[in-house]
C-alpha cells in the first residue's frame, strides 16, 4: 500500500480593501506583526473553523499586493483531514476563512477596517465570509 500523494493547496485567505459579508475590511499590512511572531507554522489549518479538526499545515504565508497568500498541505492523519482532502480534490471545497483577534480596528460607516490582527487559523470552508478567499488544490 503506497502512501497517498500530498494534497498541496494555495490561494488567498484575505484580500486587501474588500468588505466581507460581515462588514470587515482588512487593510494592507494587517497580518505583518502576527506573522513575524508566529510564521506560517504558528497558524493552524482547520476545517470549517473546528478547533479539533486540524487538517493540515501551512508552509507559507505572505502579504503581497493582493492580500494574504497562503500555501500548505492537507494531510491524511485523521478522518476530518481525509474528508477535507477528498472534498478539495473533488473541487467541492475551495473556500478560505481566517480566525483572528482584532488588535487595531476603526469604524468606517457600517464597515470595520482592521489595521492589525492576531491571526490564529486559516480554515478550509464551504462558504467563506469573504467570497473571493479561495484556494486551488494540486496533488503531487
Amino acid at each position: 500500500l503506497s502512501p497517498k500523494p500530498s494534497l498541496h493547496i494555495q490561494g488567498y485567505a484575505s484580500l486587501w480593501g474588500v468588505a466581507d459579508l460581515n462588514g470587515d475590511v482588512v487593510a494592507k499590512g494587517a497580518f505583518a506583526q502576527s506573522l513575524a511572531r508566529s510564521g506560517a507554522g504558528g497558524v493552524k489549518m482547520l476545517h470549517q473553523h473546528e478547533a479539533r479538526a486540524i487538517v493540515g499545515v501551512w508552509d507559507e504565508m505572505a502579504e503581497d499586493a493582493r492580500g494574504l497568500f497562503v500555501a500548505g498541505r492537507v494531510m491524511d492523519w485523521s478522518p476530518e483531514a481525509r474528508f477535507a482532502g477528498a472534498l478539495a480534490r473533488a473541487g467541492a471545497l475551495d473556500g478560505l476563512s481566517i480566525g483572528f483577534r482584532a488588535v487595531r480596528a476603526r469604524k468606517d460607516g457600517r464597515l470595520r477596517v482592521l489595521s492589525e490582527v492576531d491571526l490564529w487559523e486559516v480554515s478550509l470552508v464551504t462558504f467563506p465570509m469573504l467570497p473571493g478567499a479561495r484556494f486551488r488544490a494540486k496533488t503531487d
